[in-house]
């Protein structure tokens, strides 16, 4: 059975950072590219960032590149989300997802992601 298992989401003030991880078990991780969506209040979920199986190449939303950075531990079996110079736009639940496309499916739980002074 796939799980993943979203953590490190929080209340931080406009410019500050967060790491979030997704644990994954249940399939061989180190062979599927993976997903960070997320989804604000009242809003579809969004794509975010995506990584291939190599780590080597990567993929981001405009309004994050620059700030956001993902990564992961293939030994570890863990998606990694760096957040940084966040923003209150930034606010959302946020999913690790063994996707690529929509409807974002298998996905965790989430963890939520609140930017606000």
């Amino acid at each position: 059975e796939v799980q993943l298992v979203e953590s490190g989401g929080g209340l931080v003030q406009p410019g500050g950072s967060l790491r979030l991880s997704c644990a994954a078990s249940g399939f061989t991780f180190e062979t599927y590219s993976m997903s960070w969506v997320r989804q604000a209040p009242g809003e579809d979920l969004e794509w975010v960032s995506t990584i291939k199986p190599d780590t080597s190449i990567t993929y981001y939303r405009e309004s994050v590149k620059g700030r956001f950075t993902i990564a992961r531990d293939n030994a570890k079996n863990t998606l990694y989300l760096q957040m940084n110079s966040l923003k209150p736009e930034d606010t959302a639940i946020y999913y690790c997802a063994r996707a690529l496309i929509e409807p974002w499916i298998p996905r965790g739980q989430g963890t939520q992601v609140t930017v606000s002074s």
